[in-house]
């Protein structure tokens, strides 16, 4: 089988076509853009094109054209393949089909889904299950993102909310009709997608009823609003809620409660607990026992950028976090301050995304930062003319986060001269975004806070 990838260079879509050429397809791809590590890891396996749109690369022997979402509906190769009438897919449409046959389990939710997959899939990688996955961030026991076998009987896949393509507004999570379904909450996000929250529940609601016939549904029972859209469904699944497990922190070392004893945990934070309850529900329903699931979570690190660590030196610790919505800000502030009483935190959050940077949608951040000493944004200058945003003054986020002491900043610069001022003696330091700091190392800018 032949596919072409229009726009290869996304992140999902140049490790599924890594994962296609590794099972035997014929496989070809465009972009005008191709960033790092897409680059590297393209050239790697032989599949890195010339840049540009090329339409006379669209001939009659392609099976199928994955069309990804950084291509635009005019894009001049998804006009040809239309004018031949080429079967045109989405990647999660593409991914079903190359995974009906299989045991498909699907994690939704606002938060938590890239932690949640990759905990399940260490543990049944360690347990020595075989299976098939999609997963949003690179993780270090598998070298790449996506993998799709003949084989495998079980297709593990991270099932995000945003649509599918440019040319399918289907939200992506509807299109994999999973067998067991995780949702891990819901709390509004992606404004410029679902422009009210009642919109945006009912992306949830559909997921729901995607579910296969006699299939299961993983639900947070700690999530008010979650808790109501399943009570109210009438579709004829098994409905499982989790909540989150009683733990301990002992000397910076966070324990789960068990009916085994305290299990001593990598990971850190309220949010992290709930998302290992997530985790342990669904492998209950695959059949791994509850001490397989004890003993393998013990060597779980995290997923990258997750609450990942990323220096410290003396008494001060910095960690970098992939999160921007409210919720997660919340809840990231808040697992550091559990994690290190005592301690003051300097808390400085990336905001980039369309939601994020719309005015009608900052007041959504009232209180999420309270917790921090030191709190701060930085909304780079590119982003606002990207996205032709309005700027933000600083009264205007002061006055949205409900933070009189917050520090506003446009620009690098200024976030390196705040870290080289600070005194880090009884101060943590956390990096949030789900962007990158305008490509900064933050290697470099932990130092600025840490060596004094």
């Amino acid at each position: 089988m032949r596919v072409h990838f229009i726009a290869i260079g996304g992140s999902i879509m140049h490790n599924l076509a890594i994962a296609l050429a590794k099972k035997g397809y014929m496989v070809s791809g465009s972009d005008d853009h191709i960033y790092e590590p897409s680059r590297t890891n393209l050239a790697k396996e032989g599949l890195l094109p010339a840049l540009g749109w090329y339409p006379e690369t669209i001939t009659a022997d392609i099976d199928a054209v994955v069309l990804g979402m950084h291509a635009k509906a005019d894009n001049p190769e998804l006009l040809k393949a239309k004018e031949m009438e080429v079967r045109i897919y989405s990647y999660p449409e593409f991914i079903y089909e190359q995974t009906k046959e299989k045991i498909r389990v699907v994690i939704g939710g606002s938060h938590g889904k890239t932690t949640i997959t990759s905990i399940i899939m260490h543990v049944l990688k360690s347990i020595g299950r075989d299976f098939d996955y999609l997963v949003g961030a690179k993780l270090d026991e598998f070298e790449y993102m996506v993998r799709l076998t003949k084989d495998a009987p079980l297709a593990i896949i991270e099932g995000d909310e945003y649509l599918a393509s440019p040319v399918d507004q289907r939200p992506k999570f509807h299109l994999y009709k999973p067998n067991i379904a995780l949702i891990s909450g819901v709390a509004w996000d992606h404004v410029n997608a679902f422009p009210t929250f009642d919109n945006y529940v009912e992306q949830f609601r559909l997921f729901i009823k995607s579910i296969e016939p006699k299939g299961t549904l993983v639900y947070n029972k700690e999530d008010k609003k979650l808790q109501e859209i399943v009570l109210e469904d009438q579709s004829k699944i098994n409905k499982h809620g989790y909540r989150t497990p009683e733990y301990t922190i002992n000397k910076g070392i966070t324990y789960m409660h068990t009916h085994i004893g305290n299990i001593p945990l990598q990971v850190f934070g309220k949010h992290n607990l709930s998302n290992i309850a997530a985790a342990f529900t669904v492998c209950e329903w695959l059949g791994v026992s509850r001490e397989e699931f004890y003993t393998e979570i013990k060597q779980f690190k995290g997923a990258s950028r997750r609450l990942e660590y990323v220096a410290s030196d003396n008494d001060s610790v910095v960690y970098q976090d992939f999160a921007h919505t409210p919720t997660k800000l919340r809840a990231s502030i808040h697992a550091v301050k559990e994690q290190f009483p005592g301690k003051a935190l300097v808390a400085i959050v990336e905001l980039h995304t369309y939601s994020s940077l719309n005015e009608a949608y900052l007041n959504e951040y009232k209180g999420t930062m309270q917790d921090a000493e030191y709190p701060a944004v930085f909304i780079n200058k590119e982003a606002l003319k990207q996205r032709n945003a309005d700027t933000i003054s600083e009264d205007t986020l002061k006055k949205a986060f409900d933070q009189p002491n917050l520090v506003y900043f446009s620009d690098i610069e200024g976030i390196k001269n705040y870290l080289e001022k600070m005194d880090p003696v009884g101060k943590n330091l956390l990096f949030m975004s789900s962007g990158n700091y305008g490509g900064i190392n933050l290697v470099n800018f932990a130092d600025k806070f840490l060596l004094k």
